[in-house]
């Protein structure tokens, strides 16, 4: 069955020009591309920033193979994945990912931010996914799995309203729900705004 599939024809059912980039502040979110492969693996692979990430098998090409086959799934809309650029210069510097889009909900994560990243990018670009998730496919509930071990990315997560909601020996589980998210949407953007910043 087709993630996206509804009744109201307002809800993407396939990825549209407004799914393909999101523009914040200073960054900007962009549809993964097969060329991307080799930034992507470099980050995914860099000890700096994979500490709490899933081991990635093979190299650059075996990457490339993995991205042609999610762009099936993007192109049903039932896995959307990002890019994270600086807004004016277009240098990638992190990726986010919505992905198992289901009826009502999606998972978030793929979640990297490089040294290159402007200030407030974390924040940036968790508003401008979720808002993905929230406005344009209209979910209900944003879940998302973080190792018990990423201190930092759990603090974020609470900070960012989102409640625990059950936990195994090695992962928290989190929900972010839409009335929280539009409750401090402002408080964020103003967050945002506040860095003079020129990217």
């Amino acid at each position: 069955e087709d993630a996206c599939v509804t009744d109201d024809p307002a809800i993407p059912t396939t990825v549209s020009g407004a799914l393909e980039q999101i523009e914040g502040r200073s960054t900007r979110l962009r549809l993964v591309r097969p060329d991307d492969a080799s930034y992507i693996h470099e980050l995914r692979t860099n000890p700096a920033f994979n500490a709490h990430m899933s081991p990635v098998p093979g190299g650059v090409e075996e990457q490339r193979a993995w991205i042609e086959r999610y762009k099936l799934r993007e192109a049903d809309c039932a896995e959307l994945y990002y890019i994270v650029e600086q807004r004016r210069t277009r240098q990638p510097c992190g990726t986010v990912r919505l992905y198992d889009i289901g009826a009502d909900s999606f998972t978030w994560g793929s979640w990297i931010l490089d040294a290159s990243k402007p200030p407030k990018a974390a924040l940036e670009s968790a508003v401008l996914s979720f808002q993905v998730g929230f406005d344009q496919l209209r979910k209900v509930v944003g879940r998302v799995e973080v190792r018990r071990e990423n201190a930092r990315a759990i603090a974020f997560y609470r900070r960012f309203g989102m409640n625990e909601t059950s936990a195994d020996t090695q992962n928290l589980h989190f929900e972010c729900l839409p009335e929280h998210f539009w409750r401090a949407y402002d408080i964020w953007w103003a967050a945002i705004e506040a860095v003079d910043q020129e990217c």
